[in-house]
Protein backbone atom coordinates (compact mmCIF):
# COMPACT_ATOMS: atom_id res chain seq x y z
CA UNK A 1 0.00 0.00 0.00
CA UNK A 2 1.07 3.56 -1.12
CA UNK A 3 1.36 5.91 2.01
CA UNK A 4 0.76 9.41 1.49
CA UNK A 5 1.77 12.23 2.84
CA UNK A 6 0.36 15.59 3.20
CA UNK A 7 2.52 18.79 4.31
CA UNK A 8 0.29 21.83 4.75
CA UNK A 9 -0.45 25.11 6.16
CA UNK A 10 -3.54 24.47 8.60
CA UNK A 11 -4.57 28.07 6.79
CA UNK A 12 -5.43 25.73 4.39
CA UNK A 13 -7.08 22.73 6.01
CA UNK A 14 -10.32 23.29 4.64
CA UNK A 15 -8.94 22.41 1.03
CA UNK A 16 -6.51 19.73 2.47
CA UNK A 17 -10.19 17.78 4.03
CA UNK A 18 -11.20 18.63 0.65
CA UNK A 19 -8.78 17.17 -1.18
CA UNK A 20 -8.12 13.85 1.31
CA UNK A 21 -12.16 13.60 0.55
CA UNK A 22 -11.59 12.81 -3.10
CA UNK A 23 -8.88 10.31 -2.63
CA UNK A 24 -11.16 7.99 -0.72
CA UNK A 25 -11.68 5.66 -3.65
CA UNK A 26 -8.13 4.95 -3.78
CA UNK A 27 -8.09 4.17 0.28
CA UNK A 28 -11.42 1.93 -0.44
CA UNK A 29 -9.56 0.05 -3.09
CA UNK A 30 -6.72 -0.56 -0.32
CA UNK A 31 -4.02 1.23 -2.91
CA UNK A 32 -3.31 4.15 -0.15
CA UNK A 33 -3.35 5.20 3.21
CA UNK A 34 -3.09 8.86 3.84
CA UNK A 35 -1.41 11.29 6.92
CA UNK A 36 -1.25 14.51 8.34
CA UNK A 37 -0.72 16.09 11.70
CA UNK A 38 -4.57 15.71 12.43
CA UNK A 39 -3.92 12.01 13.09
CA UNK A 40 -1.37 12.68 15.72
CA UNK A 41 -2.61 11.48 19.24
CA UNK A 42 -2.89 13.06 22.22
CA UNK A 43 0.37 13.31 24.30
CA UNK A 44 2.52 12.10 21.10
CA UNK A 45 5.65 14.18 20.55
CA UNK A 46 4.33 16.29 17.77
CA UNK A 47 7.84 17.06 16.20
CA UNK A 48 8.75 13.21 15.83
CA UNK A 49 5.22 11.88 14.41
CA UNK A 50 5.89 14.28 11.24
CA UNK A 51 9.22 13.47 11.14
CA UNK A 52 8.51 9.73 11.38
CA UNK A 53 5.69 10.17 9.28
CA UNK A 54 7.42 11.86 6.74
CA UNK A 55 10.11 9.29 6.60
CA UNK A 56 8.10 6.34 5.37
CA UNK A 57 5.58 8.49 2.63
CA UNK A 58 5.73 7.27 -0.47
CA UNK A 59 4.39 10.02 -1.93
CA UNK A 60 4.43 13.86 -0.54
CA UNK A 61 2.20 16.62 -1.34
CA UNK A 62 3.10 19.68 -0.98
CA UNK A 63 -0.14 21.85 -0.50
CA UNK A 64 1.25 25.13 -1.67
CA UNK A 65 -0.33 28.66 -0.94
CA UNK A 66 1.53 31.77 0.21
CA UNK A 67 0.53 30.48 3.65
CA UNK A 68 2.40 27.48 2.63
CA UNK A 69 5.33 29.48 1.51
CA UNK A 70 5.59 31.92 4.54
CA UNK A 71 5.47 29.10 7.21
CA UNK A 72 8.92 28.14 8.19
CA UNK A 73 8.04 24.80 9.51
CA UNK A 74 6.22 23.55 5.99
CA UNK A 75 8.88 24.94 3.45
CA UNK A 76 11.88 24.89 5.67
CA UNK A 77 11.63 21.57 7.01
CA UNK A 78 8.74 19.46 5.64
CA UNK A 79 9.64 20.86 2.20
CA UNK A 80 13.81 20.64 2.04
CA UNK A 81 13.47 16.97 3.35
CA UNK A 82 10.63 16.07 1.33
CA UNK A 83 12.67 17.01 -1.68
CA UNK A 84 15.99 15.44 -0.86
CA UNK A 85 13.68 12.48 -0.32
CA UNK A 86 12.36 12.80 -3.86
CA UNK A 87 16.21 13.61 -5.55
CA UNK A 88 16.98 10.46 -3.85
CA UNK A 89 14.46 8.26 -5.61
CA UNK A 90 12.67 6.82 -2.22
CA UNK A 91 9.62 9.31 -1.99
CA UNK A 92 7.69 11.32 -5.38
CA UNK A 93 6.86 14.51 -4.41
CA UNK A 94 3.86 16.41 -5.93
CA UNK A 95 3.14 20.04 -5.55
CA UNK A 96 -0.53 20.55 -5.32
CA UNK A 97 -1.44 24.34 -6.29
CA UNK A 98 -3.96 25.25 -3.96
CA UNK A 99 -3.96 28.83 -4.09
CA UNK A 100 -2.35 31.44 -6.55
CA UNK A 101 0.81 32.35 -4.92
CA UNK A 102 4.79 32.51 -6.33
CA UNK A 103 5.83 29.16 -6.13
CA UNK A 104 7.76 28.60 -8.93
CA UNK A 105 11.31 29.93 -7.63
CA UNK A 106 10.89 27.49 -5.04
CA UNK A 107 12.95 24.01 -4.82
CA UNK A 108 10.04 22.26 -6.23
CA UNK A 109 9.44 24.81 -9.03
CA UNK A 110 10.45 22.51 -11.68
CA UNK A 111 8.15 19.29 -10.98
CA UNK A 112 5.06 19.31 -12.63
CA UNK A 113 2.56 20.80 -10.81
CA UNK A 114 -1.43 19.90 -10.35
CA UNK A 115 -3.74 20.36 -11.00
CA UNK A 116 -3.60 20.68 -14.82
CA UNK A 117 -0.88 22.73 -16.15
CA UNK A 118 -0.46 24.22 -12.26
CA UNK A 119 -3.10 25.93 -12.64
CA UNK A 120 -4.60 26.37 -8.88
CA UNK A 121 -7.71 25.31 -7.00
CA UNK A 122 -8.97 28.10 -6.24
CA UNK A 123 -9.04 29.29 -9.89
CA UNK A 124 -11.46 27.06 -11.12
CA UNK A 125 -14.88 27.96 -11.52
CA UNK A 126 -15.72 24.42 -9.17
CA UNK A 127 -13.34 23.31 -6.85
CA UNK A 128 -14.52 19.48 -7.31
CA UNK A 129 -13.53 19.68 -10.66
CA UNK A 130 -9.82 20.46 -9.61
CA UNK A 131 -9.69 17.94 -6.65
CA UNK A 132 -10.74 15.25 -9.21
CA UNK A 133 -8.00 16.27 -11.91
CA UNK A 134 -5.20 15.85 -8.65
CA UNK A 135 -6.96 12.45 -7.88
CA UNK A 136 -6.66 11.52 -11.01
CA UNK A 137 -2.82 11.82 -11.33
CA UNK A 138 -2.23 10.75 -7.77
CA UNK A 139 -3.62 7.58 -8.87
CA UNK A 140 -1.54 7.61 -12.04
CA UNK A 141 1.25 7.91 -9.89
CA UNK A 142 0.32 5.39 -7.14
CA UNK A 143 -0.45 2.62 -10.40
CA UNK A 144 2.67 3.53 -11.92
CA UNK A 145 4.58 2.74 -8.64
CA UNK A 146 2.86 -0.55 -8.40
CA UNK A 147 3.37 -1.64 -11.50
CA UNK A 148 5.76 -4.79 -10.51
CA UNK A 149 8.33 -3.75 -13.53
CA UNK A 150 8.36 0.45 -12.96
CA UNK A 151 10.40 2.15 -10.68
CA UNK A 152 8.53 4.56 -8.25
CA UNK A 153 7.66 7.53 -11.07
CA UNK A 154 7.75 11.41 -10.54
CA UNK A 155 5.34 13.62 -12.20
CA UNK A 156 7.07 14.56 -15.35
CA UNK A 157 8.83 17.89 -15.54
CA UNK A 158 7.49 20.88 -17.45
CA UNK A 159 8.49 19.89 -21.17
CA UNK A 160 11.16 23.20 -21.67
CA UNK A 161 12.57 21.59 -18.33
CA UNK A 162 12.79 17.29 -19.61
CA UNK A 163 16.22 16.00 -21.60
CA UNK A 164 15.59 15.22 -24.93
CA UNK A 165 13.55 12.19 -25.89
CA UNK A 166 15.21 9.18 -26.04
CA UNK A 167 14.11 7.41 -29.53
CA UNK A 168 14.02 3.86 -28.93
CA UNK A 169 11.48 3.47 -26.15
CA UNK A 170 8.40 4.21 -27.67
CA UNK A 171 6.21 4.68 -23.89
CA UNK A 172 8.85 7.60 -23.20
CA UNK A 173 7.90 9.29 -25.94
CA UNK A 174 4.57 8.79 -25.55
CA UNK A 175 4.93 10.82 -22.21
CA UNK A 176 6.10 14.39 -23.81
CA UNK A 177 3.49 17.02 -24.00
CA UNK A 178 2.76 20.13 -24.87
CA UNK A 179 1.93 22.59 -21.48
CA UNK A 180 -0.46 24.24 -23.95
CA UNK A 181 -2.97 22.47 -23.64
CA UNK A 182 -6.07 25.33 -22.86
CA UNK A 183 -9.25 25.02 -24.41
CA UNK A 184 -12.01 27.41 -25.06
CA UNK A 185 -14.47 26.64 -22.41
CA UNK A 186 -18.22 27.60 -22.63
CA UNK A 187 -20.08 28.39 -19.59
CA UNK A 188 -24.06 28.06 -19.47
CA UNK A 189 -25.85 30.40 -16.67
CA UNK A 190 -26.14 27.30 -14.47
CA UNK A 191 -22.21 27.53 -14.61
CA UNK A 192 -22.85 31.25 -13.72
CA UNK A 193 -24.96 30.98 -11.24
CA UNK A 194 -23.36 28.19 -9.08
CA UNK A 195 -19.83 29.95 -9.16
CA UNK A 196 -22.29 32.82 -7.56
CA UNK A 197 -23.95 31.21 -4.91
CA UNK A 198 -20.73 28.99 -4.14
CA UNK A 199 -18.62 32.23 -3.86
CA UNK A 200 -21.27 34.07 -1.76
CA UNK A 201 -21.27 31.14 0.85
CA UNK A 202 -17.75 31.17 0.45
CA UNK A 203 -17.25 35.15 1.29
CA UNK A 204 -19.83 34.53 4.07
CA UNK A 205 -17.44 31.48 5.91
CA UNK A 206 -14.61 33.92 5.39
CA UNK A 207 -15.73 36.84 7.41
CA UNK A 208 -16.91 34.53 10.19
CA UNK A 209 -13.81 32.94 10.56
CA UNK A 210 -12.04 36.38 10.38
CA UNK A 211 -14.04 38.13 12.70
CA UNK A 212 -13.47 35.42 15.15
CA UNK A 213 -9.60 35.08 14.88
CA UNK A 214 -9.50 39.24 14.95
CA UNK A 215 -11.49 39.02 18.30
CA UNK A 216 -9.38 36.02 19.63
CA UNK A 217 -5.61 37.65 18.29
CA UNK A 218 -6.58 41.48 19.80
CA UNK A 219 -7.82 42.26 23.16
CA UNK A 220 -10.92 44.66 23.53
CA UNK A 221 -11.93 43.35 19.95
CA UNK A 222 -15.26 41.72 19.12
CA UNK A 223 -16.83 40.30 16.17
CA UNK A 224 -20.57 39.86 15.49
CA UNK A 225 -21.96 38.06 12.69
CA UNK A 226 -25.42 37.59 11.71
CA UNK A 227 -26.52 35.13 8.50
CA UNK A 228 -29.81 37.26 8.20
CA UNK A 229 -31.00 34.69 5.24
CA UNK A 230 -29.47 32.28 2.62
CA UNK A 231 -28.67 35.82 0.06
CA UNK A 232 -27.82 38.30 3.26
CA UNK A 233 -25.49 38.36 5.91
CA UNK A 234 -24.13 41.27 7.97
CA UNK A 235 -20.76 41.69 9.97
CA UNK A 236 -20.03 44.02 13.03
CA UNK A 237 -17.09 44.89 14.78
CA UNK A 238 -16.69 46.22 18.01
CA UNK A 239 -13.71 47.76 19.94
CA UNK A 240 -14.10 48.39 23.54
CA UNK A 241 -17.68 47.52 23.01
CA UNK A 242 -18.14 50.99 20.25
CA UNK A 243 -19.13 49.99 16.84
CA UNK A 244 -16.20 50.95 14.44
CA UNK A 245 -16.79 48.74 11.25
CA UNK A 246 -19.73 47.51 9.84
CA UNK A 247 -21.26 45.99 6.12
CA UNK A 248 -24.35 43.92 5.24
CA UNK A 249 -23.22 41.65 1.93
CA UNK A 250 -26.23 40.32 -0.67
CA UNK A 251 -26.39 38.46 -3.07
CA UNK A 252 -27.37 40.51 -5.96
CA UNK A 253 -26.86 43.98 -6.66
CA UNK A 254 -28.61 47.13 -8.08
CA UNK A 255 -29.33 44.99 -11.22
CA UNK A 256 -30.72 41.99 -9.06
CA UNK A 257 -27.25 40.51 -9.91
CA UNK A 258 -23.87 39.62 -8.39
CA UNK A 259 -22.54 40.83 -5.21
CA UNK A 260 -23.25 43.95 -3.28
CA UNK A 261 -21.54 45.24 -0.25
CA UNK A 262 -22.94 48.44 1.65
CA UNK A 263 -21.21 50.28 4.96
CA UNK A 264 -24.55 49.74 6.66
CA UNK A 265 -25.81 46.76 8.62
CA UNK A 266 -29.37 47.56 8.14
CA UNK A 267 -30.46 44.20 6.14
CA UNK A 268 -33.30 46.45 5.02
CA UNK A 269 -31.07 49.31 3.34
CA UNK A 270 -30.89 49.25 -0.36
CA UNK A 271 -27.53 51.29 -0.83
CA UNK A 272 -24.10 49.79 -1.51
CA UNK A 273 -20.23 50.87 -1.47
CA UNK A 274 -19.07 48.10 -3.30
CA UNK A 275 -20.61 45.41 -6.13
CA UNK A 276 -18.95 42.65 -8.21
CA UNK A 277 -20.18 40.88 -11.00
CA UNK A 278 -19.29 37.14 -12.46
CA UNK A 279 -17.68 37.57 -15.77
CA UNK A 280 -16.26 34.93 -18.42
CA UNK A 281 -13.24 34.50 -20.19
CA UNK A 282 -12.84 31.54 -22.52
CA UNK A 283 -10.55 29.84 -19.09
CA UNK A 284 -12.91 30.67 -16.34
CA UNK A 285 -15.55 32.54 -14.17
CA UNK A 286 -14.06 35.03 -12.13
CA UNK A 287 -15.64 38.57 -10.16
CA UNK A 288 -15.35 42.43 -11.80
CA UNK A 289 -15.53 44.99 -8.83
CA UNK A 290 -17.36 48.32 -9.71
CA UNK A 291 -14.77 50.01 -7.73
CA UNK A 292 -16.85 52.24 -6.36
CA UNK A 293 -14.09 52.98 -3.29
CA UNK A 294 -11.40 53.28 -5.47
CA UNK A 295 -10.22 51.47 -8.38
CA UNK A 296 -11.72 48.71 -9.71
CA UNK A 297 -10.74 44.55 -9.79
CA UNK A 298 -10.89 42.31 -12.20
CA UNK A 299 -10.23 38.64 -12.50
CA UNK A 300 -10.72 38.05 -8.81
CA UNK A 301 -11.75 34.64 -7.72
CA UNK A 302 -14.28 33.74 -5.00
CA UNK A 303 -11.25 33.90 -2.54
CA UNK A 304 -9.89 36.74 -4.03
CA UNK A 305 -13.66 38.71 -3.79
CA UNK A 306 -13.61 37.55 -0.30
CA UNK A 307 -10.49 39.20 0.92
CA UNK A 308 -11.54 42.12 -1.09
CA UNK A 309 -15.06 42.79 0.86
CA UNK A 310 -12.85 41.75 4.08
CA UNK A 311 -10.04 44.49 3.74
CA UNK A 312 -13.01 47.08 2.99
CA UNK A 313 -14.59 45.75 6.88
CA UNK A 314 -10.96 46.11 8.17
CA UNK A 315 -9.88 49.06 6.63
CA UNK A 316 -11.32 51.57 9.60
CA UNK A 317 -8.73 49.61 11.87
CA UNK A 318 -5.82 49.37 9.94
Amino acid sequence: MTTIFFSYSHADEDLRNRLDRHLAMLRHQGLVDTWHDRRITAGAPFDDAISENLERADIILLLVSSDFLSSEYCYAREMHRAMERHQEGTAVVIPVILRPCDWHPAPFGKLMGVPTDGKPVTSWPNHDEAFVDIARQVRRVVEERAAPQGAPAALPAPAAQRPAANPQPSTAAATLRSSNLRLRKEFTERDRDQFLHESFDRIASTFEGSLQALAERNDGIEGDFRRVDINTFTAIIYKGGKSVSQCCVRLGDFLGQGISYSNDANPRGNSFNESMTVQADQEALYFTTMGFTGSGQSRLSAEAAAEHLWSMLIRPLQ
